[in-house]
């Protein structure tokens, strides 16, 4: 069983930058793409970012290019998401997700991903 635990979340000023944590354990962390959504009260879930299992191809959302940048640490089995330039806008609750998977390609819909975190709040406030 794969699991995930977000970290990191919390609430700032606009500008301001936060980064937060996925550590993932219960499978072989190299194996999995690992991706990132966020999901606003009374809005559907939306991609953010992912990482391949190699973690030589990023993919991100248009909103999240030049501010977000996600990474993979595999020696602590942890992915990061690296928030800078936040807006009100990005207010919402964050979740990371896995799909096992060597494949480099992307991962843009939530039913791709078998393990999803608990998720963590991110408040932006203007």
């Amino acid at each position: 069983q794969v699991n995930l635990v977000e970290s990191g979340g919390g609430s700032v000023q606009a500008g301001d930058s936060l980064r937060l944590s996925c550590a993932v354990s219960g499978g072989t962390f190299s194996a999995f793409a690992v991706g990132w959504f966020r999901q606003a009260p009374g809005k559907e879930r939306e991609f953010v970012a992912q990482i391949t299992a190699s973690g030589l191809t990023t993919y991100y959302e248009d909103f999240a290019k030049g501010r977000f940048s996600i990474s993979r640490d595999n020696a602590q089995n942890t992915v990061y998401l690296q928030m800078d330039s936040l807006k009100p806008d990005d207010t919402a609750v964050y979740y990371c997700a896995a799909r096992q998977t060597y494949s480099a390609g992307r991962y843009y819909y939530p039913t791709s991903y078998n393990s999803w975190g608990q998720g963590a709040q991110v408040t932006v406030s203007s």
